[in-house]
């Protein structure tokens, strides 16, 4: 059997199938946890559906670098992670379980470099994602499954909030490298002086 490549101008792929599902799904999650009772967003059917919902981004990731990346998935990937990712974060706020300051420092951290990333692709300059941003979000979905797991709801809460304070560190440490990396591009390309 052939495997199906796609041009980076193809919308209709698999991996863009399975990033679309999970923004639809997202709210699903995110209203359970609004919902939940005493527990403090701690359940297994919370905890198993943010489980799948972080593996599909692996899933997709795998088939868009088996079949060809495309602009569309370049585009929906990441509003995919941070819809879930930033959502899930601000649902375990408004129920009390995360404070806010740590959650506003990581969306403004992930506003801005996207916005700047975004701004300089419209230049044609390319800032490309690092290691640590992609552990910065690893650590984000951590911090919010310890926080939904229930083994943990009955527990001292430091392994939920020491996963978040960590994603605050990698967040900021990783959104510094963005701005050195693209100063760095932007100063080889005599954009910058």
């Amino acid at each position: 059997m052939t495997e199906t490549t796609f041009g980076s101008s193809a919308i209709a792929t698999p991996a863009n199938a399975i990033t679309v599902a999970r923004i639809l799904v997202t709210p699903v999650l995110l209203m359970m946890i609004l919902g939940a009772d005493d527990t403090a967003g701690a359940s297994w059917p919370i905890f198993a559906l943010g489980f799948v919902l972080s593996m599909s981004d692996a899933v997709d990731g795998q088939l868009a670098r088996k079949q060809g990346p495309t602009r569309s998935g370049a585009f929906l990937d990441p509003l995919a992670d941070k819809f879930l990712v930033l959502g899930t974060l601000f649902s375990l706020v408004a129920i009390g379980r995360f404070p806010l300051l740590p959650v506003a420092i990581i969306t403004v951290r992930e506003v801005g470099i996207s916005a700047y990333r975004s701004y300089w692709a419209r230049k044609g300059i390319a800032i490309p994602a690092g290691s640590l941003g992609k552990w910065k979000t690893t650590v984000q979905i951590w911090a919010s499954a310890a926080a939904t797991m229930p083994w943990l709801a009955d527990n001292p809460a430091w392994p939920a909030d020491g996963l978040l304070a960590i994603a605050v560190v990698l967040t900021l440490v990783s959104g510094a490298q963005y701005l050195l990396a693209g100063r760095e591009v932007m100063t080889t390309e005599g954009k910058l002086s």
